[in-house]
């Protein structure tokens, strides 16, 4: 299908907060060009993240995009909570509404997540949906009762909130930021009585919320946070709560979203709700948060053994390993973000062909580290992304490493 259509100027949308068009006609190339060459849709068996088999030429490689930080996708304990949930349940699910009838294993899961993250709980589909629902009510004032907020957006906010721009300009004003100006946001603060900042905490492309300053301008000004912090949950904080839990006290004036299905190892999201009467609420209104696709016995029953492994010591050698895992991929391969701590790494190339020809051989090597490039980054910009785990070995990154500098011409 080509990217360009005909579309008569009376029919044509007001284009305000997304252009199809100029999306695909920038970015299609690139994604034609990563799936010619055999790095899209590839199909395996696996045995851990670091040994996946094309079935149909034996070609085997490594992992370095999975967002399993911790390696709990592959936990024996992990995955015989799948197994036990079944068998106590006899079923895979209610197939219903969760706003009307919920499993008891689901209730007992938001309790033991909520008592391990300290927050009240509403768990969702995935993360995305969680926000689909909540960031329209966000904007309309309903959320927090007290009238429309205007929404601003940060301009690195991920792809899953920003999604919901129009919908939300339907309800109130909607602003993009740059990324991490708080000059920016307090002007905005000042100008507006009531202002919703959306955000990652831990960003899909490296670097973090400036958490810090954030709170000052929610103590001066009443600022609503919002926060995504997919990318942190599990690997952060003494009981994997996550970049931002772990530095903020939940209050009426902040909401976290998550997902359990990277670095916890399972599915399905997390909303950490600022008020306990944000449960009932959201659960009646929040569009799909309440349809009845919602997350299935096996995954609640993988959940709750992965919260019960949070709880053990097992944790925190986890977090150790990845961490000292980050500090050496940083020694060898010094890269933007080096030495934050968190473990996504672009190694930027420039222009989107050279990302995918680089990433094709590094395929060819053994190593699967997805391109990425425009929109996921800025046009020229392109690179690879890397994604560090506990699971992989030292001799690993190294060989990795070794060659991509020699790809990349680096020192």
């Amino acid at each position: 299908m080509s990217a360009g259509i005909h579309v008569e100027p009376n029919v044509l949308g007001p284009r305000r907060y997304r252009n199809s068009e100029k999306m695909l006609q920038q970015s299609d190339p690139a994604w034609r060009a990563a799936a010619e060459a055999g790095l899209i849709s590839v199909h395996v068996d696996a045995e851990s993240n670091n040994r996946l088999v094309v079935q149909e030429t034996g070609h085997e490689f490594v992992s370095m995009c999975s967002s399993a930080y911790l390696g709990l996708n592959f936990h024996p304990k992990v995955i015989q909570g799948a197994i036990d949930s079944l068998e106590e349940a006899k079923a895979t699910g209610l197939m219903v509404s969760n706003a009307r009838i919920r499993h008891n294993l689901l209730a007992r899961l938001e309790a033991d997540l909520g008592e391990l993250f300290g927050a009240d709980i509403l768990t969702g589909v995935s993360c995305s949906v969680l926000s689909f629902g909540i960031l329209p009510l966000l904007a309309s004032g309903h959320l927090t009762g007290d009238g429309p907020r205007v929404m601003v957006f940060d301009r690195h906010s991920h792809f899953s909130m920003a999604y919901v721009k129009p919908i939300c300009a339907d309800e109130s004003l909607v602003l993009t930021s740059p990324h991490n100006d708080l000059d920016y946001l307090e002007d905005i603060c000042r100008k507006y009585p009531r202002v919703a900042y959306i955000a990652d905490g831990a960003y899909s492309m490296g670097g973090a919320a400036a958490l810090e300053g954030l709170v000052e301008l929610q103590d001066k000004y009443g600022l609503f946070l919002y926060l995504d912090d997919a990318h942190s949950l599990s690997i952060v904080g003494e009981r994997g709560e996550g970049f931002a839990r772990s530095r903020l006290e939940m209050n009426p004036l902040t909401l976290i979203v998550s997902t359990l299905h990277k670095a916890f190892g399972t599915a399905g999201g997390v909303a950490m709700l600022g008020r306990p009467e944000w449960f009932g609420f959201l659960q009646r209104h929040a569009g799909p948060v309440g349809w009845s696709q919602n997350m299935e016995i096996p995954i609640v029953g993988a959940s709750l053994a992965s919260a019960a492994l949070h709880r053990t010591p097992e944790l925190g050698e986890l977090q150790r390993t990845l961490q000292s895992n980050i500090d050496y991929f940083d020694e060898l391969l010094p890269t933007t973000f080096a030495g934050n701590g968190l473990p996504i790494r672009v190694v930027r190339v420039g222009e989107a062909d050279r990302a995918v020809e680089l990433s094709k051989e590094l395929y060819r090597r053994g190593y699967y580290s997805s391109a990425v490039f425009f929109p996921i980054v800025p046009k020229g910009e392109a690179g690879l992304r890397v994604m560090i785990r506990a699971d992989i070995s030292r001799e690993q990154i190294a060989d990795f490493v070794s060659h991509v500098k020699e790809l990349t011409g680096t020192p």
